[in-house]
């Protein structure tokens, strides 16, 4: 089966294609810049597995959460995709993709991954390892750095992924964490593995059903002074 998936959530732009068991990938770090590479990242594997976007099976995108707008252009690139080569898609988790990233490399049985999601919150979720892929314990949620300490498990130790550990240094003196450092953003390639998993329980979607993920259902501010 051939699978092609692609991320734009966060500040780094990803695109992984699976053709006969070879990986083709793209990872850059590109803040403000995704609109203009994703596509050429996307050109750039399908040209480099020699196939047609028409060859490819299924597709898959980081569902987020995320930026607001990286998730969005994830999602719109996708829908253009989807619908031209009347494919199927399944979304897949920024946070899971972490995790299974740090299991990948680190190994480990959990892992906690927290994105800064500005406005002193954070993007948070908790998984372990089932049959070498992630599943999540409890529910993905946006909230403040100091509820999500609370709340870390003590199954062990744990290994932290994302950016939330280095934009809140309060999360850092929790106990059995141990943070990699070189796990910051999600990476296409490796939501491979959890788009499989989506795709043999027959998750793929019709692309007019996918669901982006935002978890901050609407954007907060602080008023002016004067217009509360």
């Amino acid at each position: 089966m051939n699978i092609l998936v692609i991320d734009t959530a966060t500040e780094a732009c990803s695109v992984a294609l699976e053709v006969n068991k070879q990986t083709f990938h793209r990872f850059e770090i590109c803040p403000q810049q995704h609109s203009q590479r994703i596509l050429p990242m996307i050109d750039e594997v399908l040209t480099e597995a020699n196939i047609s976007l028409q060859e490819v099976d299924v597709l898959g995108f980081g569902r987020g959460p995320g930026s607001f707008t990286g998730v969005r252009i994830a999602t719109g690139v996708i829908q253009g995709l989807a619908l031209g080569a009347e494919l199927k898609v399944v979304g897949i988790s920024t946070l899971a993709t972490m995790a299974q990233q740090a299991f990948m490399q680190h190994q480990g049985n959990h892992f906690t991954a927290v994105i800064d999601a500005r406005m002193a919150e954070v993007y948070f979720g908790q998984y372990q390892v089932q049959q070498n892929v992630m599943t999540l314990m409890g529910e993905e949620q946006v909230l403040a750095p100091e509820k999500c300490a609370q709340i870390f498990s003590d199954n062990g130790k744990t290994l932290g992924v994302g950016t939330g550990w280095q934009a809140y240094p309060q999360l850092n003196n929790t106990k059995n964490i141990e943070v990699l450092a070189d796990i910051l953003y999600p990476n296409a390639l490796y939501m491979l593995p959890l788009a499989k998993v989506l795709i043999k329980a027959e998750k793929a979607v019709a692309v007019e059903d996918i669901q982006p993920v935002y978890l901050r259902d609407k954007v907060t501010w602080k008023k002016l002074p004067g217009r509360e």
